[in-house]
């Protein structure tokens, strides 16, 4: 049995583990994704940390993208995953590729800046990719000096407190990983990481959150992790993912919920479309 196989078969368990001991909790939370205009006075206060503006821009990171036809489609990316979420009452959105160069990591940041830049809308970043991390770097947050990550939390080294960051982008808050750790999707399956997503939940306001997690085929950790996701979304690149390499990620995620695929590093641009949003299987191109 492959890696894969053996995963699918550990999640179903998972979750029929969870529908018999809890059936009024499994998969059917009630949530409210967009909640009633909160001030900023208000809002539970984190670490600070400033971004600095000039690797935001080298590494292509909203809000300092000059590229307007980019700045467009991050915003029509966003208003089509707000109208999915609303309408499924779903608030925990992963962010995956199918195999490793997709740009999977810069989407779900982009894409967690972009939902935070609605007045409505706040947000959690929560770095997910625990054998590659890359949010904190892409960020510029590394070298902070003595900062607690997501890897020091799950190992029982940090407080959940500790690991939170306020950026100056109003909204949104950051939870980084900063050293990579092995038997990843046994710590995603831990009682530290589920408790960890449920203190998530319960901040208040309450916010959308996006993970950024490795490649579907690349690991099993999506597939671990599947019973506190909502919805998925699948990011691929064109000249980079297969065709049979997409075909077999849709069928490792037929029994996750699939809110749509975005293409990457397409060929075909214009004034309107940087990435392509479709709102089907993973097997249809948008």
């Amino acid at each position: 049995m492959s890696i894969i196989e053996e995963a699918v078969r550990k999640s179903a368990e998972q979750r029929h583990r969870q529908d018999a001991s809890a059936p009024q909790v499994a998969r059917t939370r009630v949530r409210r994704v967009t909640p009633a205009p909160v001030e900023m006075a208000q809002a539970k206060e984190y670490q600070r940390v400033s971004l600095d503006a000039g690797v935001l821009e080298q590494n292509r990171i909203l809000p300092r993208i000059s590229d307007q036809a980019a700045l467009r489609a991050y915003k029509i990316l966003r208003t089509r995953v707000l109208r999915r979420l609303e309408a499924n009452q779903w608030r925990v959105l992963a962010v995956s590729g199918v195999t490793v160069g997709e740009g999977k990591t810069l989407t779900a940041i982009n894409l967690a800046i972009a939902l935070s830049q609605d007045v409505n809308t706040w947000v959690f970043l929560v770095d997910l990719d625990l054998q590659r991390p890359r949010v904190a770097s892409y960020l510029g947050l590394s070298g902070l000096g003595g900062e607690k990550g997501l890897s020091d939390y799950l190992l029982g080294e940090a407080p959940f407190e500790s690991i939170l960051y306020s950026p100056d982008i109003e909204r949104l808050s950051v939870v980084p990983n900063f050293q990579p750790v092995p038997q990843s999707s046994e710590l995603l399956s831990s009682p530290r990481m589920i408790e960890l997503m449920q203190a998530l939940e319960n901040e208040v306001p309450r916010r959308i959150i996006v993970l950024d997690m490795p490649p579907v085929l690349a690991s099993d950790d999506v597939l671990a992790f599947s019973p506190q996701i909502d919805g998925l979304l699948l990011v691929v690149a064109e000249g980079a993912t297969s065709r049979d390499s997409l075909q077999t990620a849709k069928e490792v995620l037929a029994e996750m919920n699939l809110l749509g695929v975005v293409l990457n590093r397409s060929s075909e641009r214009d004034d309107s479309a940087y990435y392509s949003y479709d709102q089907g299987s993973a097997g249809s191109r948008p």
